[in-house]
């Protein structure tokens, strides 16, 4: 009987991170869906991918909560003993120029995806060790590479993930586990809502905004043993914006 493969995805519930838990699930995987605030929609998420013949549940805890991240996932290691991929997706912005950026705006945005990196990984990685195998997926930006006007704190949390990344690849590959990054462009969600997509479209050379399904597409592959031998390496999912 095959082993049962478990994945984690923070802020699952909504947007990209809806679509790689479903994405996940459609491969095969339980599929631990983490929110902090969107209850409604992360439970719709595990019913529709349950529907479509996967397995999973909704988590709530906030990543930049390290006293409470640490208690959940100590939780769902009593109950699954090990989490096969980690997709480390919650972020938030908090756009503004930077020389009147509240300080609170600043911290929120580097505590929510550096923090919550350091919060959610670190206590599942010794399980993957011991193991001898493991996926680490973190979702970066376009803004992490190329910069943006306006978003001096989400770009600096998404080039840290950046090397934080290629780092952790370098210190345990000698153990199986992989560590990779997907940095999406312009994608049709929430997050970039007031965006005329029109006026974007024509800066990106394939001519539209992205689909949360092809960010997706693009974690499962990275999470899957075909890409058995990628590791510290930065998927662009932009459209070829970069």
């Amino acid at each position: 009987m095959d082993e049962k493969r478990i994945a984690l995805v923070t802020g699952g519930g909504r947007g990209i991170g809806r679509a790689i838990s479903l994405e996940l699930a459609r491969a095969g995987y339980y599929t631990i869906v983490n929110y902090r605030a969107g209850k409604e929609s992360a439970e719709k998420t595990v019913a529709d991918l349950v529907a479509a013949g996967g397995q999973g549940e909704a988590v709530c805890f906030d990543v930049a909560d390290g006293a409470a991240t640490k208690a959940a996932i100590a939780e769902l290691l009593k109950r699954h003993k090990w989490v096969d991929v980690v997709v480390n997706n919650a972020g938030v912005t908090a756009d503004g120029m930077f020389a009147m950026m509240p300080e609170n705006d600043w911290h929120k945005v580097l505590s929510t995806t550096l923090d919550g990196f350091y919060h959610v990984t670190k206590p599942l990685l010794m399980r993957m060790v011991a193991r001898k195998r493991g996926s680490i997926i973190n979702i970066s930006s376009v803004s992490g590479t190329l910069g943006n006007r306006g978003q001096v704190n989400y770009s600096a949390a998404k080039a840290g993930i950046i090397g934080a990344s290629r780092s952790l690849a370098a210190e345990v590959a000698g153990h199986g586990i992989r560590v990779n990054v997907v940095a999406p462009g312009f994608i049709d969600t929430d997050m970039i809502k007031d965006v005329k997509a029109d006026e974007v479209a024509k800066h990106i050379p394939l001519g539209r905004i992205g689909r949360p399904e092809e960010v997706a597409k693009a974690v499962r592959f990275l999470a899957s043993d075909d890409a058995s031998y990628i590791t510290g390496n930065v998927l662009m999912v932009t459209g070829g914006m970069a």
